[in-house]
């Protein structure tokens, strides 16, 4: 409303009075109403992960120890076998992750109760009894991944050494180093990062990481090249290792094959964390789930490149002979600083790779804690201010958790320092329950898709043929495991 006031000479000073007493009740006014936080719907800090942070997280998480594995993978699979289950599992992770994505909010799309985590979407949509379950396999999966991780960063560190002592003692020198100790140092380098807030707040060192990962996969690639045009020939078989002439029996072949599925299952699996990075993106519009599914098909695509790249490209470089890590088997002796780089790379993206899969987990019982003692000296929050820039949001119970969890995963890498049969067994254990099984559950849940259509029955047909897939990788990989069990000595840190 506006009001009009005409002010005579004579009462000129009231009228400044009168404007002034407006004036005044204005800027009270203004002063007395509060500020707005800057917070989402869900009362927690304005989120601003974007398309681009999404991708670098599901890249950070995807590429990284997988990526080294593929080679020997592709070598057990042959030429046809090899590239085609790559592209198949990269089919089905994209797809059953669209399904996933729409489970962050319950109801609306767009301003529905989200779900911050996989387990919080399990229970809003499947019960309580569905719940537990995916927790515990959740859970016991990312402390597994944790642990091949720390295994994978180890090798590196070790070929760093290794690659040092081949140029100057000769190749014929056998320059044993144990992986342990290497273990040890990776874990202490964790126990610092694993301070970091939340998911959220480590977005530069997956952006990091993700540079780190094209970095080596590059230099894995080129000298792949390298090696092939010195051998003036493409190596491989369409059948992949077997024979005598290999030394491989039929019954290896068969174990080997399948620990191969899980091999290229790890190096593909994020969708146990997707709705974690999910909750990173910004409020809409648009509405997370576009943005998350956008982020999927980038990163599934730029992966899908490099693994089919560093795949093939080792199985022609070296044939049957192909390392289980392509980095550090050391078909590769020169130049042997640019392995050096690049192992470099490998270990600081693994830095990054083991945070963005280990931040749910303890989030998770970081949550579990605040509800049982709200308002505890243990879960109470401190600020520590490190240097001018850095500051960090420390409890007790932060501190103890979270580095007694470091401890545990790096105790038991250096119990299973096996790199291959690890990885493929945790890739294995995971793939069908999380990547496929409950997803396709909720989606049906979600869709209300009628029992016995044609949907309903190819989406349970995926699940049952993934379940197959993923308990004889599984059993492949426990094979591998066995074998190598017998020559290890956990306490020998100098063979």
């Amino acid at each position: 409303m506006s009001h009009t006031v005409s002010v005579a000479p004579l009462h000129g000073r009231a009228a400044e009075l009168e404007l002034g007493t407006a004036g005044n009740h204005v800027e009270s006014c203004a002063q007395a109403e509060p500020s707005k936080p800057l917070v989402d719907d869900d009362d927690r800090p304005l989120r601003t992960g974007t398309l681009w942070t999404a991708s670098a997280h599901i890249i950070t998480a995807v590429i990284g120890s997988g990526v080294l594995s593929l080679a020997w993978g592709v070598a057990q699979l042959g030429w046809a076998a090899g590239p085609a289950v790559m592209a198949l599992f990269a089919g089905v992770i994209y797809y059953t992750s669209t399904l996933l994505a729409e489970c962050y909010r319950s109801g609306d799309p767009v301003f529905g109760p989200r779900n911050r985590t996989y387990i919080d979407a399990v229970r809003a949509t499947l019960g309580e009894s569905k719940e537990r379950l995916c927790g515990a396999i959740q859970l016991s999966n990312l402390f597994g991944i944790g642990i091949g991780v720390s295994i994978a960063a180890s090798v590196s560190m070790q070929a760093i050494r290794r690659a040092g002592c081949f140029h100057y003692k000769g190749h014929e020198d056998p320059c044993h180093a144990s992986t342990s100790p290497y273990i040890a140092i990776f874990g202490v380098m964790q126990v610092v990062f694993s301070q970091i807030p939340d998911l959220d707040k480590v977005w530069w060192l997956s952006i990091v990481a993700a540079i780190m990962s094209f970095s080596y996969s590059t230099i894995g690639v080129s000298l792949g090249v390298v090696e092939i045009v010195a051998n003036r020939e493409l190596r491989g078989s369409l059948a992949g290792v077997i024979g005598a002439g290999a030394g491989v029996t039929l019954m290896q072949k068969v174990w080997r094959s399948l620990q191969a599925f899980g091999n290229i299952a790890f190096a593909y699996g994020f969708s146990i964390i997707l709705l974690e990075i999910q909750d990173t993106i910004k409020s809409p519009p648009p509405s997370e789930a576009n943005v998350m599914k956008k982020a999927t098909a980038v990163s599934v695509a730029v992966t899908t490149v490099i693994y089919l790249l560093c795949g093939c490209v080792g199985y022609a470089a070296f044939g049957s002979t192909a390392p289980d890590n392509m980095l550090t088997g050391f078909g590769f002796y020169e130049p042997f600083w640019l392995l050096d780089v690049a192992n470099a790379f490998v270990v600081v993206h693994l830095v990054g790779t083991y945070q963005v899969m280990t931040q749910p987990v303890f989030a998770y019982v970081e949550r579990r804690a605040a509800a049982a003692w709200p308002g505890s000296a243990l879960v109470r929050k401190r600020d520590v201010r490190v240097g001018r820039a850095v500051a960090f949001s420390v409890s007790p119970i932060r501190l103890a958790w979270r580095t007694s969890y470091v401890c545990v995963t790096t105790a038991v890498a250096m119990l299973l320092p096996f790199f291959g049969s690890v990885v493929g067994f945790i890739g294995a254990v995971s793939f069908w329950p999380l990547t496929v099984y409950f997803p396709v559950e909720m989606y049906i849940a979600r869709r209300r898709v009628p029992r016995g259509s044609t949907r309903w029955l190819l989406l349970h047909a995926l699940s049952a043929g993934c379940l197959v897939v993923s308990v004889a990788a599984a059993a492949g990989s426990i094979a591998g495991v066995v074998e190598e069990l017998r020559a290890h000595n956990p306490f020998c840190w100098s063979c």
